[in-house]
């Protein structure tokens, strides 16, 4: 091996060596045909005898600055930058990331960066610089409507009709005719000679009873109302209302680019022409596509080319009739395979770069074409207040009144309300249409750019408003009625809802007792954008598939919950702590079974950073119990106020023999999980390791153990104090130990918990919303 490795290092030093030589003689050779140039030379910049010149390269440098690629480049840059900033700062407080994003393109725009650093804004953001920004933008916004149509299934706004029909369409009307009503007293002060009055008022109508369909998803979906009937009810509502208000924007946009009623007629024909072909024609010869391509596997390259292209065509269409490209885009999106596998594969394929890279650049535009500075009396301030007022009132009042008029609650009719005025992005792409269209002037704009601002954001603070105000349940009564039928309930929180019957099985040995009944949920949280999926009530019944055939098989009642956020640990802390959990079950990861025939470790093996970097390059997944405990499960633990259990997963099989930790004296409560392992599965083993002689000087522990011996003498015994090699440690398929005990030998015996098998972690703790404890028959025997 050593000299097939000189070999190869001698050949590749005798092929540079070569090369060079060639090359300087052709540099050589090269140089003696310049004397027929010398005069040239002389007398340009090819002079290379005379000194360099440094002043000539600045110069250089601010050339290639300045060069409309590279600025393209550094406007991006500068824009995500500040978009991710903002963006996060607003996520972090509850907002939709959209708030924060605009908020970055005003700080960039004239309003802030133009008027205290006018060279830099004006170098950075020259006006005829921005047209690059604003196609990327379109393309982003193309895409995104392209995945918002997917999102919205035709089947499930069929089962949706009824009540959110008229409701959804009460909180269009209402706002509309107030918004033509605004129109009709500012059309003087700010159109006027500009641009006509139908086309305005309509844009004025259709900017106020537009709802934000993504926003509003993610607001349900962090609030955990997906599956309630208010959630329902509403993502129905939202839904019909983005087809109704896109169908009436294409109606008003042919409206405005023709000038009148009758003019557009013809526009519109070819409006309607063309969604029946693409409901009637493409539609199904889509989802004879779709029924092959179902799979990720099967779901190539060319298929994916095959399903931009039918976005671009449809999008080109709807421009060359007079509608924005946006309504063929999201047609497009519409007639996509109703599969649900299908349709998130596609989405995944789009969402990333939209969503997470050419969305901002729309945002960052609208705020850079929103100059507040235009907003310079008191006069125009009032006026704004005033459109906000009536932007509010419309969506609210129509949405509430007629919910509560069709038999919804005061609670939820007043919820829906709010959430149904919620505007962010979809009112924003209508604002910046009538804006490029003339219709509306850059004052009316701003006026409105912040309308969409502050209804999106009083959003989430009304909602917790109503939920203080009129609670949904009472918590404490809720809790006594569980206690008194002995309920004892667990969240198992899985990353794939695939993984989930591992948990299950351990939740069935180590949480169902004698003295309760196990009821548990299993949730699964996606790390989401801004788009939501519509259907997710049916991606939840495809993925807990298995969870629900193995819960069944273990006679264990359970529900299931899928949730989308953008903070995954925070969502399921949030979850346990809010439904009063008794028990948090999460997954440590799945770990390398020990190595056989280790040999004596290398240099790279006794560093930790480059151990990881190697091992990572060779695809394996090393255990290191002295990081198990991350951040995201410490997390865990420290925030719940019910116990915590760590599950490593080290192929695991089965529960048989099982080996049980005692470190200290308040690990005892691991006696009353080996009880329930032994009742629920007559083939366990239990070893008790009792590592710090609390047999002896405990008389707790000592107890414990003993009932546990005479109860089931032939399944338990007592092993020596100290921990074993490999070979011992194989023997046995679980162990359980407490999360203390775990990081006391973390630090002082790491090299013998290399080799420990699946493992259960557990942190004790006293719930919060509980007068009983654990040990008193709420959840321990």
């Amino acid at each position: 091996m050593k000299s097939k490795h000189k070999k190869i290092w001698f050949f590749y030093g005798v092929m540079l060596a070569v090369s060079t030589a060639l090359i300087y003689v052709l540099v050589i050779l090269g140089k003696s045909q310049e004397t027929d140039l010398a005069d040239i030379l002389n007398h340009g910049s090819g002079n290379f005898s005379k000194a360099p010149d440094f002043s000539m390269y600045i110069d250089s440098l601010w050339l290639n600055i300045g060069k409309p690629g590279a600025l393209l480049l550094l406007q991006m840059i500068s824009i995500l930058f500040f978009a991710r900033i903002f963006g996060d700062l607003f996520r972090r407080i509850g907002q939709p990331t959209v708030i924060g994003e605009i908020l970055a393109g005003i700080i960039l725009g004239p309003s802030i960066l133009g008027k205290f650093c006018p060279d830099i804004f004006h170098f950075l953001f020259a006006p005829d610089s921005l047209a690059n920004i604003y196609y990327l933008s379109q393309v982003g916004l193309i895409l995104f409507m392209f995945i918002i149509g997917m999102e919205l299934n035709l089947s499930t706004l069929k089962n949706k009709l009824g009540e959110t029909l008229v409701i959804s369409h009460a909180g269009i009307l209402f706002p509309f005719f107030l918004g033509m009503l605004l129109a009709y007293f500012v059309y003087t002060e700010f159109a006027a000679g500009e641009t006509a009055y139908l086309p305005f008022a309509l844009f004025i109508g259709i900017a106020m009873s537009i709802t934000a369909f993504p926003v509003l998803a993610r607001i349900i979906q962090e609030k955990d109302l997906a599956r309630t009937p208010l959630g329902t009810m509403t993502l129905g509502c939202a839904a019909i209302d983005d087809v109704t208000a896109w169908c009436i924007l294409a109606a008003v946009i042919a409206i405005t680019k023709t000038g009148s009623m009758a003019n557009s007629l013809f526009t519109i024909l070819l409006t309607v022409i063309y969604a029946l072909m693409m409901l009637f024609v493409v539609r199904p010869f889509l989802k004879k596509i779709g029924t092959i391509y179902q799979s990720s596997e099967l779901v190539n390259k060319s298929t994916v080319a095959f399903i931009f292209l039918v976005l671009l065509i449809s999008a080109y269409t709807t421009e060359a009739i007079g509608i924005h490209a946006l309504f063929g885009a999201f047609m497009a999106g519409v007639v996509m395979p109703p599969l649900t596998n299908f349709r998130r594969i596609i989405a995944e394929k789009m969402e990333d770069v939209s969503v997470s890279f050419l969305l901002p650049l729309f945002f960052v535009f609208t705020g850079l074409r929103t100059e507040i500075g235009l907003l310079n009396t008191p006069h125009l301030w009032l006026i704004c207040g005033v459109i906000v007022l009536v932007a509010i009132i419309g969506k609210f009042g129509g949405i509430s009144i007629t919910a509560r008029i069709m038999g919804v609650n005061t609670r939820d009719s007043l919820s829906m309300g709010v959430l149904m005025n919620t505007r962010g992005l979809m009112e924003l792409i209508v604002l910046n249409i009538g804006y490029e269209m003339g219709v509306l002037p850059p004052p009316l704009f701003v006026m409105l750019v912040i309308m969409a601002l502050l209804t999106t954001f009083i959003t989430t603070p009304l909602l917790n408003l109503i939920e203080r105000l009129l609670p949904i349940r009472n918590k404490h009564q809720e809790l006594l009625d569980r206690q008194k039928m002995g309920l004892f309930k667990a969240l198992v929180a899985v990353g794939n809802p695939a993984n989930g019957k591992i948990l299950l099985t351990v939740a069935k040995s180590v949480l169902d007792g004698s003295k309760n009944n196990l009821a548990v949920n299993v949730l699964h949280i996606t790390e989401g954008t801004d788009v939501n999926m519509l259907a997710g009530e049916q991606y939840l019944e495809d993925s807990f598939k298995g969870v629900r055939a193995e819960a069944e098989q273990l006679g264990i009642p359970i529900e299931t919950e899928y949730k989308i956020t953008d903070n995954v640990s925070h969502e399921i802390v949030h979850t346990t702590n809010e439904d009063q959990y008794d028990f948090l079950l999460v997954g440590g990861g799945i770990m390398m079974a020990a190595q056989k025939g280790r040999k004596k470790a290398s240099f790279i093996e006794k560093v930790p950073f480059l151990k990881v970097i190697y091992n990572s390059l060779h695809q394996q997944q090393v255990f290191y119990p002295s990081t198990l405990i991350k951040d995201k499960t410490r997390y865990f633990i420290e925030n719940c106020f019910c116990s915590v259990g760590v599950f490593v997963n080290r192929n695991f099989l089965h529960i048989k023999k099982t080996l049980i930790i005692l470190k200290q004296e308040e690990d005892a409560f691991l006696l009353r999980y080996a009880r329930r392992l032994l009742r629920n599965n007559p083939a366990v083993i239990i070893r008790i390791k009792d590592l710090a002689g609390l047999s002896d000087s405990n008389k707790e522990v000592a107890q414990g153990i003993l009932k546990l011996m005479k109860e089931f003498p032939d399944a338990v015994q007592l092993c020596k104090p100290s921990m074993n090699d490999q070979p011992y440690m194989s023997g046995f398929s679980f162990m359980l130990i407490s999360y203390q005990a775990w990081n006391q030998l973390v630090a002082s015996e790491q090299n013998e918990l290399e080799f420990i098998p699946s493992t259960l972690i557990i942190n004790k703790k006293r719930s919060r919303f509980h007068e009983q404890t654990e040990e008193n028959g709420n959840g321990e025997e």
